[in-house]
């Protein structure tokens, strides 16, 4: 399978995003730089996390509006799977291919520690290797996560079976509304999550937690249901 990860000044989390595509696919994912108009015949596409343009005006703010974003909307409006961890995000938040933001952690402290999240849709093109309601691990490190969307906008997403992840048992580490942690469109090709699963997905690691994002997502699973 064929993948590719946007790389964006300031991001430093595209290495850990290409050693994980590269272990699970067994092939070095392209990589595309900002300036680019265009996307690779890929599988799946990347947004890494990290700093993007060190997070001025607001996290994710400039870069939704460099030209690889443009070309990852274009891609995405097409079908592309694209996802989109912690920056990436915010990212996608600001370029407008999910709803919502994501403001400042509600303790006004950069967090970096292990939560639990809740699968709440197992049946996305990313949680088809997890079980409706399993709980997994999962690392988050980000300033920005804490997630808001209006009234309207939080009843979409739950009508529609469109929140995807929450932080579970008392482990929200942003004061994220309703807990959410990720969150698909509306077609379902495009998930954005503050957690990073690329640094989970090894006995190395500590655990393969989240390993079953990108196998569901490039449809090679192999199923990590408790």
């Amino acid at each position: 399978m064929k993948t590719a990860v946007v790389l964006l000044p300031g991001l430093n989390r595209d290495r850990d995003m290409i050693a994980a595509l590269r272990t699970i696919t067994g092939k070095a994912p392209q990589t595309v730089w900002q300036t680019e108009t265009s996307l690779p015949d890929v599988d799946l596409v990347v947004v890494p996390g990290g700093f993007s343009f060190g997070d001025y005006l607001r996290a994710g703010a400039i870069a939704a509006r460099s030209p690889v974003m443009r070309a990852v909307a274009e891609a995405a409006a097409k079908g592309m799977p694209v996802l989109g961890v912690c920056n990436g995000f915010q990212i996608l938040c600001e370029a407008g291919l999910l709803p919502g933001a994501l403001m400042r952690n509600a303790a006004l402290r950069f967090v970096c520690r292990e939560v639990k999240l809740e699968v709440v849709n197992a049946r996305t093109r990313f949680t088809s290797a997890y079980g409706q309601g399993q709980i997994i691990r999962c690392p988050v490190a980000h300033h920005d996560g804490n997630y808001f969307a209006d009234e309207a906008t939080l009843k979409d997403l739950r009508d529609n079976d469109r929140i995807v992840f929450r932080y579970a048992e008392g482990t929200n580490p942003n004061g994220a509304i309703n807990d959410i942690a990720g969150i698909v469109n509306a077609a379902g090709n495009v998930l954005g999550m503050m957690p990073h699963p690329e640094n989970l997905i090894e006995p190395e690691h500590g655990g393969t937690d989240g390993r079953g994002i990108f196998e569901s997502a490039l449809g090679v699973s192999q199923s990590v249901a408790a």
